[in-house]
């Protein structure tokens, strides 16, 4: 099973095993997450890129990964992910280099898997 296919299933079911629980407070944030991101001022495809910069110099693998998928649905291109990439790193500073790393990988194993449609 590859990274990606592995994130994207745990995520899932756990996604789903919460949302279960019908906690109102954690439906609702997850809500407003999902609102967040929609078309509004800022289309959808700026906000997940602007997502992504914070995930990374939070230093959330996960929310990396999440939205470098995102990315790579909205059709980023390698060249605005480079940018994506440097912004986030001269913000965090090199404490986000190691994360900057998995999300090279995790961004590649996109690619290869659209046969790199984003080029």
């Amino acid at each position: 099973m590859s990274q990606i296919e592995a994130f994207n299933d745990y995520r899932s079911r756990m996604n789903e095993r919460i949302l279960g629980s019908d906690n109102l407070i954690v439906k609702r944030l997850f809500n407003l997450d999902t609102n967040t991101y929609a078309d509004g001022a800022l289309d959808g495809k700026t906000k997940e890129m602007i997502g992504l910069a914070c995930s990374m110099v939070l230093r959330c693998d996960d929310c990396v990964r999440y939205h470098l998928g995102k990315c790579y649905e909205l059709g980023v291109t390698e060249a605005e992910m480079q940018e994506i990439f440097s912004v986030a790193t001269v913000i965090g500073g090199t404490i986000v280099i190691p994360h900057l790393r998995r999300a090279v990988e995790y961004w590649d194993e996109l690619q290869a898997a659209g046969h790199g449609d984003n080029a």
